[in-house]
C-alpha cells in the first residue's frame, strides 16, 4: 500500500493561523487585502497604459498609411520617392510584401522589418489590416502595422513600423513609480490597520480581562463602558449578565444562610430527641409516658422540618423559573384555595364573596400564594372564629379575627424567615409569605399587610387585568 507522505500545507496554515492574536489576524488580513488590491490596480494601469500606447501609435502608422498610400501607387517603382532621409524624420520603418512573400525596401535602408504571416495575410485577402510586435533586423522590436495596397491587380501589404523603445522606456518609469508607490500604501496600510485595530480590539480585550477577572477571584464586575457598536452590545449584554449573575449569587447567599440559620434549630431539636431515646433504650432513664412525648416531638419536628425544606425547594424553583402566564379566572383559584383551606380548619367558618376577575398568570403558582394567606389567616384565628375572603374589583382580601399584626412587624411581614414574636410558638417556616409576595410581584401586582378596625390581620393581594385579546 502507498500512503501519500507529502505535508499537508492546509492544516499548517490553518495552526498558524489559530496561534495569531486578533490584533495580528485584523492587521496582516488589512495589509494583506490593501496590498492584493494595490497589485490588481498597479497591474491594470500598468496594462491599460500600454495597451492605449500601442493603439495611440497604430493609429498614427495608419493615418501615415492612408497618406502614403497615393504617392506609392503613382510611383511605385521609387515607392512615392521616400527615402531613408524622409523616414528617418518620422522615426518609421516603411517596406512592401506582395503576396507571395516578396519584400521592398526604400533604398539604402539599414533595418527592415522581418515579414510574418498577419502582413502575408493582409496582402492576399486585401482586407482588414494587422497591428503587432515584431523584432526587426538590428534586433530592436518595432511595432508593426501591414495594410492592403493593391498596384494594377498586384497585392501588396504595406508595412510601417516605429521602435517601442520610447513606449517601453516611459512604461519602465510607470513600472517603478507603481512599485514605489505600491509598497508605500502597502505600509501605511500595515501601519493603519494596527493602529486601527488596537482600537477594534480594544472592547475585546475589556471584555477578556473581565472574563479573566471573575475567573480569578469571583468577583463580578461589569465593564462599565460601551461604544455604539456590535462590541457596545456585547459589553452592555456582559453586565447585563453579571448584574444578574450577583444578584442571583446574592439571592442564593442569602437563601443558604436562611436556610442553615432555620433548619439548625429543629436539627438541634430533634437531635436532642433521639440522644434522649437512644440514652433511654440503654439505661430506661425516662419515666413512664416521656417516650411517647418524645417521639411526638420528633414526629412534628419531622413535619416543620417536610414543610421548611418544601418551601425552600417551592421558593427556589419560583426564582429561576419563568412563569408560563396564561389568561385565568382569579376567582376560580381563590375558590379551590378555599375548598382546600376548609378541610384544615374544622372549627372555623368562612365568609367568601368572590367576583370574577380574569388575569394573567400561572395557575399554580398563583394557587399556591392564595393558598399561603388563607393558610395564614387559619394558624391565626380563634377556634370558632371566622376567616374572611372577598374578591372585588380586582382585589383579594383575605381577614382574620386574631391578635393582629404589631405596628413595628408590619413592615417584615414578607421577609423570608421573619417570625413576630406572637407567632414564635405557631407551627411554620416563616416563607409562606415571602412565597406570596414574590409570585405577586413577578405577576406584576403588589400585595399589602395591615391590621382590621376590630383586629385581626388583613391582606390584600392587586394583579393586574388579563389583556383583553387574552381573555377573548
Amino acid at each position: 500500500m502507498i500512503h501519500d507522505i507529502r505535508p499537508s500545507s492546509r492544516p499548517a496554515l490553518e495552526h498558524a493561523i489559530a496561534g495569531q492574536s486578533l490584533l495580528g489576524r485584523f492587521s496582516r488580513l488589512t495589509a494583506a487585502l490593501v496590498a492584493v488590491s494595490v497589485v490588481v490596480l498597479s497591474v491594470a494601469a500598468y496594462l491599460f497604459t500600454r495597451v492605449s500606447s500601442e493603439q495611440q501609435m497604430d493609429g498614427e502608422l495608419l493615418d501615415m498609411a492612408s497618406q502614403t498610400v497615393q504617392p506609392l501607387r503613382d510611383n511605385m517603382i521609387a515607392l512615392g520617392g521616400l527615402d531613408t532621409s524622409t523616414l528617418s524624420a518620422t522615426n518609421v520603418l516603411l517596406a512592401l510584401v506582395n503576396a507571395d512573400g516578396t519584400p521592398i525596401q526604400v533604398r539604402g535602408e539599414q533595418t527592415w522589418i522581418i515579414v510574418g504571416p498577419p502582413e502575408l495575410a493582409v496582402a492576399k485577402t486585401q482586407m482588414n489590416y494587422s497591428a503587432r510586435n515584431a523584432e526587426a533586423s538590428n534586433g530592436e522590436i518595432y511595432r508593426v502595422v501591414a495594410v492592403p495596397l493593391g498596384i494594377d491587380s498586384v497585392r501588396y501589404a504595406m508595412i510601417l513600423a516605429r521602435p517601442l523603445n520610447p513606449i517601453d522606456l516611459s512604461l519602465a518609469k510607470l513600472r517603478t513609480l507603481l512599485i514605489v508607490l505600491s509598497g508605500l500604501l502597502v505600509l501605511a496600510a500595515t501601519f493603519l490597520s494596527v493602529y486601527s485595530g488596537r482600537s477594534v480590539v480594544r472592547p475585546v480585550r475589556r471584555l477578556a480581562d473581565a472574563v479573566t477577572h471573575v475567573t480569578q477571584t469571583g468577583e463580578l464586575r461589569p465593564v462599565g463602558t460601551y461604544a455604539d457598536n456590535e462590541l457596545g452590545d456585547l459589553a452592555r449584554s456582559f453586565d447585563t449578565m453579571m448584574v444578574s449573575l450577583e444578584s442571583s449569587r446574592d439571592r442564593q447567599k442569602r437563601l443558604i444562610a436562611d436556610a442553615g440559620h432555620e433548619l439548625r434549630t429543629p436539627l438541634t431539636s430533634m437531635r436532642t430527641n433521639v440522644e434522649l431515646l437512644v440514652a433511654d433504650e440503654q439505661s430506661g432513664m425516662l419515666p413512664e409516658g416521656a417516650r411517647v412525648e418524645i417521639l411526638g416531638d420528633v414526629a412534628a419536628q419531622l413535619g416543620e422540618f417536610t414543610s421548611l425544606v418544601s418551601d425552600l425547594v417551592q421558593l427556589s424553583r419560583d426564582e429561576s423559573v419563568v412563569p408560563v402566564m396564561v389568561a385565568t379566572d382569579l376567582a376560580d383559584i381563590v375558590d379551590r384555595a378555599v375548598t382546600r383551606a376548609r378541610r384544615r380548619g374544622h372549627s372555623l367558618g368562612f365568609d367568601v364573596a368572590l367576583q370574577s376577575y380574569e388575569v394573567q398568570g400561572e395557575p399554580d403558582s398563583l394557587e399556591r400564594a392564595v393558598m399561603n394567606l388563607i393558610d395564614n389567616a387559619v394558624k391565626f384565628s380563634p377556634d370558632k372564629g371566622t376567616v374572611h375572603v372577598h374578591l372585588a374589583n380586582g382585589v383579594l382580601t383575605v381577614a382574620d379575627e386574631g391578635p393582629g399584626i404589631e405596628p413595628q412587624d408590619l413592615p417584615h411581614v414578607f421577609e423570608r424567615f421573619f417570625r413576630s414574636d406572637k407567632a414564635r410558638n405557631t407551627p411554620g417556616t416563616g416563607l409562606g409569605l415571602s412565597i406570596v409576595a414574590h409570585t405577586v410581584a413577578v405577576h406584576g401586582g403588589e400585595v399589602k399587610a395591615a391590621n382590621g378596625r376590630h383586629g385581626g390581620a388583613v391582606l390584600t393581594i392587586k394583579l393586574p387585568p388579563a389583556p383583553e385579546e387574552s381573555v377573548e
